[in-house]
């Protein structure tokens, strides 16, 4: 069995607009962070990363124990906001993992808080991913979530999904051949594999898998 493993922001959908404006209600109530305003364009450079890492480089001068409560509480609301703003998602996403499906097992490993990529599949209304795993979950970095899922399915060969710089060093940590979905929200330092729409996908992952 061969799989397809997708990050989840920027790559199968855009909540930019959206988690953005969950988190600016949480950091308008906190007089710590009053004034902090995170706006759609510095949310997509944000996605993709650890949550530890977004909380230090969201709120670099405010003191670590009170900028984890605060992310915590940002992470909690954005669950509850999602449920009824919901985010775009990306154009001929359904038809296309109903074609791959067909073929691989689809997975989702994301950077996320637990519950995040719940939301997306209740979004989608589908049961065509087989397994995914989160940051939230596991405590893991991407490349060992990567790891773990393809172990616990018994994998044969796999390729990874992603927009950003990180996905392709989680790929490569995973020791799996990376696409770029290059229609997400960053750029990577080398040529791989790439998708300018979703819709590639199916003739990419026939090439690779």
């Amino acid at each position: 069995m061969n799989a397809v493993v997708f990050d989840l922001d920027g790559t199968l959908w855009d909540s930019s607009e959206q988690v953005a404006g969950s988190w600016n209600v949480i950091l308008d109530k906190h007089p710590e962070t009053r004034g902090i305003t995170i706006s759609v364009a510095e949310m997509r450079g944000l996605m993709g990363k650890q949550m530890d890492e977004i909380a230090r480089l969201m709120m670099p001068e405010i003191e670590e124990n009170v900028r984890k409560k605060i992310m915590l509480e940002c992470m909690d609301f954005e669950l509850e906001y999602l449920s009824t703003h919901k985010p775009v998602l990306y154009p001929k996403l359904s038809e296309t993992l109903g074609a791959l499906s067909e073929k691989y097992a689809l997975m989702i490993v994301s950077n996320c808080q637990n519950g995040y990529i719940q939301l997306f599949l209740r979004q989608l209304g589908s049961g065509i991913f087989r397994d995914f795993e989160s940051f939230g979950k596991t405590g893991l970095s991407k490349g060992e979530n990567i790891k773990l899922i393809l172990k616990r399915n018994n994998a044969a060969r796999a390729v990874y999904v992603g927009d950003t710089q990180g996905d392709l060093d989680a790929a490569d940590s995973a020791g799996v051949p990376f696409i770029h979905a290059a229609y997400g929200f960053g750029q990577t330092s080398r040529e791989t594999e790439r998708i300018a729409e979703f819709a590639e996908l199916t003739e990419v992952c026939g090439k690779m898998l």
